[in-house]
């Protein structure tokens, strides 16, 4: 029998079995959305985490002098102790930094605090405010879509300026110009001189409630004691300086801190890469874990599908003797019977496939998970729904080639 006359036979049989179709196709179909569903999660966090996240919070090429990390993953009570025992990045930390770099980098301070911000009666609360040195916008790639950021001149001059997020502009002025309007924090007034483009969200967490003021301005009294600064940033033109730059800087705090050479360091020297690596332990874990409970779902699949084929077979003995005494032979009554049941499971894997699309597209446009479907699943997908197929059939063809003709014919 031709290849494509026993796909057909196939899908009739399907469309002429609906309910006995369905039950075989379950299996399949869970399994298979499953996989695209979860693949697609997998693969819009890693892009996301590789495109956006980490350069979000670092910049390009970029590294943090910190006290310790801010992205770790579980430490211990003790190593969490220790940390916390640690010595503050100070202001001459940073100046020392700077001056004693010899490789081309840009850099910056940076100071965290969260406090309320009011305008006129409006009122928005938990608003990361940060006092920074004037190349922080630009080592954060922040963009400004209105306005302008603060100068080297305003934070020597202690200026009480300030870049605000595109949310908080947006909750305080609604559609009215921000530029030039003075809000208060902290009961210090600050002029708004700019806003920067917004830059969406973070696991549904907003990444435009903040604000940005020169270091030296009235924001330090309250970001940090006197003197210290939670980060400095460093950025290099490429990967080779930026580890030149971090081996300085290390030479550096060692040095200033006197650090005997079988002692550990006392401060943290920070890059995406350690983001990225938190984020490829869970991923590993995550794509461990899928292959099993794929399989659990392809199994109970291929094994429904093995009970409807031998179903199959002994309702259909009579037309297979017939068949046999007409001249077919064993491997045209096996074939026929493989693709029969490889059609039930790629018919459930296409379904499948779809669904699972479907289902990653909705997750992505409804909630904080990115997701981006992958080519490779579905190519998989598809695949993996041919080889169930083909191993359930096997079974029920291989018996309904053994049948004797003279005896199937006789059979009612």
């Amino acid at each position: 029998m031709p290849f494509g006359e026993a796909i057909r036979l196939a899908l009739r049989m399907l469309w002429s079995q609906k309910m006995k179709s369905g039950f075989s196709l379950v299996g399949v179909f869970i399994g298979v959305t499953f996989l695209i569903a979860v693949v697609s999660i997998v693969e819009g966090m890693n892009r996301y985490m590789t495109e956006r996240f980490a350069g979000t919070f670092f910049g390009v090429n970029t590294f943090h002098l910190r006290r310790f990390p801010a992205f770790s993953e579980d430490v211990p009570a003790e190593t969490w102790r220790l940390w916390r025992r640690r010595p503050r990045i100070t202001e001459d930390d940073a100046r020392a930094v700077e001056a004693g770099l010899t490789v081309p980098v840009t850099t910056a301070w940076q100071s965290t605090a969260s406090a309320t911000v009011q305008y006129r009666g409006r009122i928005a609360r938990d608003i990361e405010i940060t006092g920074a040195t004037e190349t922080y916008f630009e080592i954060k790639n922040y963009r400004i879509e209105r306005g302008r950021s603060f100068t080297a001149q305003e934070v020597r001059a202690a200026a009480p300026v300030i870049v605000v997020g595109n949310e908080l502009a947006r909750r305080l002025f609604d559609d009215r110009d921000p530029l030039g309007r003075e809000i208060k924090i902290r009961d210090n007034l600050y002029r708004v001189i700019g806003v920067v483009e917004a830059q969406g969200n973070l696991f549904g967490i907003s990444l435009d409630k903040f604000a940005v003021a020169p270091a030296t301005a009235p924001v330090k009294k309250f970001t940090n004691p006197p003197g210290l600064v939670d980060a400095v940033l460093i950025r290099a033109a490429s990967v080779p300086e930026m580890r030149l730059a971090m081996e300085q800087t290390e030479a550096i705090m060692r040095s200033r801190r006197n650090l005997r050479p079988n002692q550990d360091n006392n401060f943290a020297l920070e890059t995406s890469e350690g983001i990225l690596d938190v984020w490829g332990k869970i991923n590993r874990i995550l794509l461990a874990a899928l292959p099993g409970l794929v399989s659990i779902s392809l199994v109970v699949g291929g094994i429904v599908i093995m009970n409807i084929m031998l179903m199959a077979v002994a309702e259909r003995t009579r037309e297979i003797g017939i068949r046999k005494a007409l001249g077919a032979r064993r491997r045209d009554i096996m074939r026929q019977f493989l693709v029969e049941s490889a059609t039930l499971a790629v018919v459930g894997a296409l379904i499948g496939i779809a669904t699972g699309v479907l289902l990653a597209q909705t997750i992505a446009s409804t909630t904080p998970l990115p997701a981006s479907v992958a080519p490779w699943s579905i190519l998989v997908g598809v695949l993996l729904g041919g080889g169930v197929g083909i191993a359930a059939g096997l079974y029920p063809a291989s018996r309904a080639a053994r049948l004797d003709p003279v005896d199937a014919m006789r059979h009612e």
